[in-house]
This record gives C-alpha cells, structure tokens and sequence, in this order.
C-alpha cells in the first residue's frame, strides 16, 4: 500500500501533496513524529535544506517550525548550520493528562529552566506577589552566568493584584478595622520587593550578556484566586490558592487572618501539543491572559 507524502520518512524522498504548508503545519508534522516515537530521543534531524525537499516549502519556513519545537523543549541544537537533535527529555517532568501535579516549589524552576533553552523566552504571570515566580527565574539565570544557557530576547510580563483594592487574602479575618490594615501593608510590600527584584536580576542581562529583555507589570482589580504561568505560549501551568486561617506576626502583634501558601499550591502541567485537551488549555490560557491584559488591568508601580 502506498504511503501518504506527510506520513512518509523524513529521510524520504517523496514530495507532500500540499506546497505551501505553513511552518506551523510542518512544526506539527515534526512533532506527531517525536511524540510517536518515529524520531527518538538523542536522534539528529534531517538537514533543512532536506526537510524543505520533503515539505515543499522554504527553508524560512523549516526554521520556524524548529524554532517552535526548540520553544516546546522538543528540539536542540536549533542553528542555521548542523542538524537539529531530538531533545532527550527523560529528566523533565511529565505534561499531558498522565502528568502528576507538584508543589509550584517542586515544578516551577525546572519548567522555567528548560523554557529559558529557547532564543525568544517569553513567560506570561498571573500571581499573588511573583515571590514563587522570582525564585524559579533564579535557576535560569544562574545557568546564564555559567554560559548554559543563550537566549536572545526574554520578554516577561506578570499580573499582580492592584494596591487600591480590598484584597479577598490575605486579609484579616472580620474585616479592616478602622483605617489601618497592616495585613494589606505588609502583602503591598511583599508585592513591591518581589516584582522589583524580578525586574532588576533580568534586566541586569542586557549589561552583562547583551539580551535584550523587557519586564512589564500590569495591575489586576481583583485577587486572582489561581496563579497561572504561561511558557513560551507551549506549556500552561496552572495552580489553585487554597485559602485557609492563619496568625500573622506583625511587628509585636499576632493577628488572625486568611491567607494562602502559595508556594506549596499543586502546581498541574499542561503542554500544548501533548492532546487536544492540552493544548485547547494551553490556547484557551493564553487567550485569558491576553484579555486581561488588555482590558481591565492598569499601569502597575512598583513603588510604596
């Protein structure tokens, strides 16, 4: 029986039927092939000019569909010279429905780490205060310094509780009492230090290794009762905060209050490409986020 031209061998000589494939059909061809174990682990990818044969496209195009499966942790070594290499991925945590989920202190740095492997990182935030975000970019930044890793463009942008709101946690519990709040001071400054922090380790880049990379808050009038984090529009990771009473030590003080653990929330995994129902999620976050944005969240200052 004859084999269809997009399901034939890369190293194939038969043409597809359909020229003008986009890159992002091609990206989606290559990748049903990794994930099917057809191309494996450690494997070297047919040359570009080989893949543009087999396509029926240019070569513009087969760089970006690598560049897509390089942003999806799919792909390394992505150049205009050798080959690419299929990533081996035996030390990354699982995605998909069969992706058991983990503390965000657990999933989140090495997610963020392997995000960073692209040339164009681009992490999209919604938190309470970025403490958990912070910590995770340290691990990416640290491989940096030591030459690991090489990206050309970070672009991050986070969405953080506005300061003019009565927050729903962390909060005491019965409500403000009279016109100070000291529960909502101390979250403001939490808030303020972490986003700052976050802001000058990254743009510290630029003088140290050339990236050009931009950081931008916006302010949310509302408290986000889950913290979402979007890689490289390829992996949704998506927690839930989980309010519970707690003693706030405030100065000499201890005040009841409702809070979260954010840090210790179960943070679950989705990946686009790893099924309809990942990727629908991962499409659908995106779409979220980008909505908030762009219409109800205002300018953010980081300051007291």
């Amino acid at each position: 029986m004859a084999v269809e031209p997009e399901h034939a061998s890369v190293h194939g000589r038969k043409k597809p039927q359909r020229p003008q494939r986009t890159h992002r059909e091609v990206a989606d061809e290559l990748r049903a092939r990794i994930r099917s174990g057809a191309l494996r682990p450690g494997q070297r990818m047919p040359t570009q000019a080989q893949l543009a044969a087999e396509f029926g496209v240019e070569r513009q195009a087969v760089r970006g569909a690598l560049r897509i499966l390089q942003s999806e942790h799919l792909l390394t070594n992505v150049s205009k010279g050798a080959p690419a290499t299929v990533a081996d991925r035996a030390d990354r945590a699982p995605a998909g429905p069969a992706a058991p989920p983990q503390p965000t202190t657990v999933a989140l740095a090495p997610r963020m780490t392997a995000a960073f492997e692209a040339d164009h990182v681009e992490i999209d935030a919604v938190c309470l205060t970025a403490v958990s975000l912070t910590l995770a970019i340290g691990e990416p930044l640290r491989q940096i310094y030591t030459g690991r890793l090489k990206p050309a463009k970070v672009d991050v942008r986070v969405l953080l509780p506005s300061r003019n709101i009565d927050l729903a946690f962390p909060a005491p519990v019965g409500g403000r009492q009279g016109d100070e709040d000291p529960v909502h001071e101390r979250w403001l400054a939490q808030r303020n230090a972490q986003g700052q922090v976050l802001r000058h380790n990254l743009q510290a880049l630029r003088a140290t290794h050339g990236i050009d990379v931009r950081v931008t808050f916006r302010a949310l009038p509302f408290t986000p009762p889950v913290k979402l984090y979007l890689l490289n529009n390829a992996e949704a990771l998506f927690a839930y905060y989980t309010v519970t009473r707690s003693e706030a030590q405030i100065g000499r003080e201890s005040l009841p209050t409702y809070d979260t653990q954010g840090m210790r929330s179960m943070l679950f995994a989705f990946e686009r490409g790893a099924g309809r129902r990942d990727t629908t999620f991962v499409e659908q976050s995106r779409l979220w986020f980008n909505a908030l944005w762009e219409t109800i969240s205002s300018e953010l200052e980081l300051t007291d």
